[in-house]
């Protein structure tokens, strides 16, 4: 197919590392242009990965006619704001998650969802080790899911890092927790009906540097994850059902050029039996899926609707850890 055009709005840090070497493995991606606060700065990443265009402002990449989709890693607060300016310039556009900081930011991106594709950069889903897990799921392999585990932590305490900025969106629900609600409703394949939840608020930073909710999908189904900014780094997703349990060794940042792993254990097979699965590149499974949305699927609102209902998760977590009460959706 014809390559995507492709504008990279900053520099970040996930741009340089995960989605343009993502974006130029494949032949389904051109990158034309990137921007940055700075011109100085725009031309040394452009320089450093063969660019042809540097943009000194976020706004003169959107205006430009050669970007048909652009990819927008900027800070939480700024991920609604500029994707709309995309978005009536006429560009599709892949944001990093979470797309808000509150839900009812994405109404003004509604007038849009049937014209252009917007989507949120949640990668975990495309790597094959989730669909090989909820495969198993699906066909009752482990009986009915009642209950799902998901500990996700690391270590951060620079003051420099807009993760613990609370003006930008920083705090550890916001980077990481939504990765745990994400998990929650893929493998149980519902939305959460209520929610309880905790945190410990950095004292200097003010964001939430440990945090853990209680999740509801109802029918007897339960998540419970705890997400941690200044604790040691740590990963899993374990669910457990009526006949068995699957854990998921790296579900969030598996080793990059690697092998993924998940073991399982059933009724019928009480032996724990590991599966290993080849090396996949998420972002860039991530970026071909988009691209090939751009070029052979009608937008719809669809991809909106998922990435309204993790923020009105979110929103629940942060409402209940704030007022001690389960909260509703």
């Amino acid at each position: 197919m014809t390559p995507v055009r492709w504008g990279i709005l900053s520099t970040a840090k996930i741009a340089r590392e995960k989605i343009i070497p993502a974006l130029r493995e494949g032949t389904q991606h051109e990158i034309v242009a990137i921007a940055s606060r700075t011109p100085e700065a725009a031309r040394a990443a452009a320089d450093r990965f063969g660019i042809p265009i540097a943009h000194g402002s976020y706004e003169a990449l959107i205006a430009d006619p050669s970007v048909e989709a652009i990819y927008n890693p900027l800070p939480n607060n700024l991920h609604v704001p500029l994707t709309l300016a995309a978005l009536r310039a006429g560009k599709h556009v892949l944001c990093e998650k979470p797309f808000a900081l509150h839900a009812a930011e994405l109404d003004v991106l509604r007038p849009f969802a049937s014209q252009l594709h917007i989507r949120e950069a949640f990668m975990v889903r495309h790597h094959p080790q989730w669909s090989a897990v909820r495969t198993h799921v699906r066909a009752g392999d482990i009986g009915a899911l009642r209950y799902m585990h998901v500990p996700f932590s690391y270590f951060n305490d620079d003051p420099a890092n807009i993760r613990n900025a609370p003006e930008v969106g920083g705090g550890g629900i916001y980077d990481i927790g939504c990765y745990a609600i994400v998990a929650g409703r893929w493998f149980f394949e519902a939305a959460p009906q209520r929610v309880v939840a905790m945190t410990d608020i950095d004292p200097v930073f003010q964001v939430d540097r440990l945090a853990s909710a209680l999740l509801d999908f109802g029918g007897g189904r339960q998540l419970a994850f705890t997400v941690g900014t200044q604790s040691f780094r740590y990963q899993r997703v374990q669910l457990v059902g009526t006949r068995g349990r699957i854990e998921i060794e790296m579900p969030f940042n598996p080793v990059e050029g690697g092998t993924s792993r998940y073991v399982i254990q059933t009724a019928d097979n009480p032996e724990l039996r590991t599966v290993t699965l080849p090396a996949a590149n998420q972002y860039a499974l991530l970026c071909d899926a988009f691209a090939h949305a751009v070029r052979h699927e009608a937008p719809s609102a669809a991809e909106l609707d998922d990435a309204l209902m993790n923020m009105r998760v979110i929103e629940a977590v942060l409402a209940s850890a704030k007022s001690g009460r389960i909260e509703s959706l």
